[in-house]
């Protein structure tokens, strides 16, 4: 029965091995070699938000590229408030090119993207051209979203010129145009 016990315990350590593995290397798995282009706080009326970080693959950054914005939470702040912030943004810059349609089918995607975030929780995602983005909790694979539209509007919400918060937009940019 020892036998049995020893290998049972090696197949379930090897089992946890391979699984911590592959959490370890989450969404860098899709941006080989990413280096840090910026960073950059979000502060509303003094108070921390969140801390926000610019990934990329390329030499110098360029948003036809892949790359990934990781924001780790300083405040509690809900799933539903997440998205609803999100929609005006994507409808606020897209002035009116977006369907309603797109917004509703976008708000879907969303609602199971993100998740209720506590201080200190990360949420990445990942802008893959030509196919989408994909959402991090942590170093968890949440959700992918097959829409280059949405990747697209979604991203400019941070990266766009007009974006509602352009020092830490610059921040990300690391000075990069």
């Amino acid at each position: 029965m020892r036998p049995l016990a020893f290998a049972l315990g090696r197949l379930l350590l090897l089992v946890g091995a391979l699984t911590c593995g592959q959490a370890v290397a989450a969404w860098q798995e899709a941006l080989p070699g990413a280096r840090l282009v910026g960073s950059g706080e979000l502060k509303v009326w003094g108070l921390s938000i969140y801390g926000a970080r610019l990934w990329s693959a390329a030499a110098r950054f360029d948003d036809q590229q892949p790359f990934a914005l990781e924001i780790t939470y300083h405040r509690a702040v809900s799933r539903d408030r997440l998205v609803s912030i999100s929609l005006d943004e994507i409808q606020r810059l897209s002035a009116g090119s977006v369907t309603a349609a797109q917004l509703s089918q976008w708000q879907a995607q969303m609602q199971r993207a993100f998740v209720d975030v506590q201080a200190g929780a990360r949420i990445t995602g990942v802008y893959l051209p030509g196919q989408g983005c994909r959402f991090y909790v942590g170093e968890r694979l949440q959700h992918a979203v097959r829409d280059e539209a949405f990747a697209r509007a979604f991203f400019a919400i941070w990266l766009d010129p007009r974006s509602r918060n352009p020092e830490l937009r610059q921040q990300l940019l690391g000075g990069a145009s």
